[in-house]
């Protein structure tokens, strides 16, 4: 079985990028290479110009790793596997910062470093592999699902802080299911779908790629006369509104069109990446509701 086909990822130095992709799409197998926990059968994987599987040990002194399902040493306090993870990495560390580090954010995450590991919840478990991350300096983080069993003021409390390690020059790979998190906090993204990158740029160069929707006030207006406009789909009225789409790169020629027809109300929405997302994965979400429809209606009669 192939987990990935060909895969073709970049991730410079200094960018906050997004790797996207349903469960089975080859994101973790992705993530395994690049630590040095699988061995590619084909091609090249490099970090910082290494091979992950040969040269482990040094990488991992350089990186730091969130996974998304944290297992933790059952008998030792959260503090203590925190103090675990951050030695294993290796390195130097300034005991006088790490001490301080560690206590900010134990304090941001609002975790209690006195209970065991046994008795912590996913969530809680989830703070003590985050924690032991941010707690000494990386010059990458590998975060794999990291807000998985975070509530959402936890999860912007994780925002603050990975926009506090891109500020002072650290890579990181966003690997996560939730679209608003990373368009929030990416300025890469890519999209990995059947073991290969489908898309790959910044949120601007993907949203060129889909329609963009625009609207304004109706009262008026011919809707018929903007349909004849120049590359516009899907005009419609609601309510007090008319709405249309247009590809993002023939957005401009639009508008002085538009403003012939001295439109109000003017209202200019890019695509979300949600909208991204679907454009290669719709097909497939559409297929499981119409599965999980007719199993319904077979359970009914």
């Amino acid at each position: 079985m192939v987990a990935l086909d060909g895969l073709d990822l970049t991730v410079a130095a200094g960018d906050v990028h997004g790797f996207l992709g349903p469960n089975g799409a080859g994101k973790s197998t992705t993530i395994r290479v690049l630590l040095g926990l699988a061995r590619a059968t084909s091609g090249e994987a490099t970090v910082f110009g290494a091979n992950p599987w040969d040269d482990a040990v040094e990488l991992h002194r350089r990186i730091a790793y969130v996974p998304g399902d944290v297992n933790l040493w059952p008998n030792l306090t959260g503090g203590e596997a925190i103090d675990l993870i951050s030695r294993l990495r290796g390195g130097a560390i300034d005991k006088a910062v790490y001490a301080a580090r560690r206590a900010q954010l134990i304090d941001a995450f609002q975790l209690d470093p006195s209970k065991k590991g046994r008795t912590y919840s996913k969530g809680n478990r989830q703070k003590v592999a985050l924690i032991a991350a941010l707690a000494t300096p990386a010059e990458l983080y590998i975060l794999d699902e990291p807000t998985s069993g975070l509530d959402p003021i936890m999860e912007t409390v994780f925002n603050q802080e990975i926009r506090s390690v891109s500020a002072a020059g650290a890579t990181v790979l966003l690997s996560s299911h939730i679209l608003s998190e990373v368009e929030q906090l990416c300025n890469r993204v890519s999209i990995i779908r059947a073991g290969q990158c489908v898309e790959s740029g910044t949120l601007a160069e993907l949203r060129r790629l889909t329609r963009t929707e625009v609207s304004f006030f109706s009262e008026g207006m011919n809707a018929a006369q903007v349909a004849a406009l120049p590359a516009v789909a899907d005009v419609h009225t609601v309510g007090t509104r008319m709405r249309l789409t247009v590809e993002g790169e023939k957005l401009p020629a639009l508008l002085p069109a538009l403003s012939a027809l001295n439109v109000q109300g003017l209202t200019i929405a890019p695509p979300s990446l949600e909208e991204l997302f679907l454009r290669h994965y719709g097909d497939e979400l559409a297929a499981a509701e119409a599965a999980e429809k007719a199993a319904e209606g077979a359970k009914a009669r």
